[in-house]
Order: C-alpha cells, then sequence, then structure tokens
C-alpha cells in the first residue's frame, strides 16, 4: 500500500497521468485517526464520484489539535491504512489548515466532504468554484466518531 502514498510531487504526476488517460479526479481528506466505518463509507462514498480517489490525511500537528492524547497513530501509519482501502487511489499526508493548496493544485473535478458539511459551509467550496470543480456531501450521517470511540474505549 506504501506505493499509494505519494508526495506532492508524485501526487501531481499521478494525475496527470490519469488525466491524460481520460480519468476523473475525486478529493477527500481527513485525519482518520482510529479507523471507524463513517470513515469507510465517506471513502467509499467519495471513490463512487469519479475513476480516482485522492485522500489528504491530516498530519500529526492538525490531529493533536483534536484534544490531549491525540492523535493515537502516526501520520504515516493513518496514510498506511487509509491506502488501503478499496477504492482509494492515491494518498497524500499535508500540513496546512485546509486542503485549499491541494485542490488548487490538483483541481480535481470533485471534492468530496462528509455529512456534517453542506456545500455553503465547506471551507474550500470558493477555490473548488473557482477552478470549475464541484462538491459532493457524501457518506451516511455523521453517527460515528473518533471522540466517540475513544471515549467507549477508555470507559
Amino acid at each position: 500500500m506504501v506505493e499509494k502514498i505519494l508526495s506532492r510531487p508524485g501526487l501531481v504526476e499521478a494525475v496527470a497521468a490519469d488525466r491524460r488517460a481520460g480519468r476523473t479526479i475525486a478529493f477527500a481528506n481527513g485525519i482518520f485517526d482510529l479507523l471507524h466505518v463513517g470513515h469507510v463509507r465517506y471513502l467509499q462514498a467519495a471513490a463512487a464520484e469519479a475513476d480516482r480517489l485522492i485522500v489528504g490525511v491530516n498530519d500529526d500537528a492538525a490531529a493533536a489539535a483534536k484534544g490531549p492524547g491525540r492523535p493515537i497513530l502516526t501520520a504515516a501509519v493513518r496514510a498506511e491504512l487509509v491506502a488501503a482501502l478499496r477504492g482509494v487511489s492515491y494518498v497524500t499526508i499535508f500540513s496546512e489548515p485546509t486542503v485549499a493548496e491541494l485542490l488548487t493544485l490538483l483541481e480535481p473535478d470533485v471534492h468530496c466532504k462528509g455529512t456534517d458539511y453542506t456545500i455553503e459551509t465547506v471551507p474550500e467550496r470558493d477555490v473548488v468554484r473557482a477552478y470549475g470543480g464541484r462538491i459532493a456531501i457524501v457518506g451516511d450521517p455523521k453517527e460515528h466518531s473518533t471522540r466517540d470511540l475513544l471515549a467507549r474505549i477508555r470507559g
């Protein structure tokens, strides 16, 4: 699965090759600390939006902002777990507060966000609109969370 985890230059190259082959590109992102069914459903739904799915995984500093003891898993391990999921084509780790820079660089056909967003609340909506992409709200209702799972484990 490591071959799916790409640096930005590698990702740009892979996307360019996919575009030359006529493939469409979807983009999803998240922390994915303690992968759970909500994550899987979100990524499966995102993968259904295009021929290829890129997943941006937040770095450890962003995950640490979720609270004490976070992240549970390092960004490298989280990226490897996400890369192992069927439907995920490429994974990259990012350190910016939003994925706006990655979206500007890659210009995916569709930017996928979970059901805790609406099209109007997606932080990167203006970036996506500027290059002519679309936004899709995908996945099941936000009834699963890493925070709740951790609370149950620590119980």
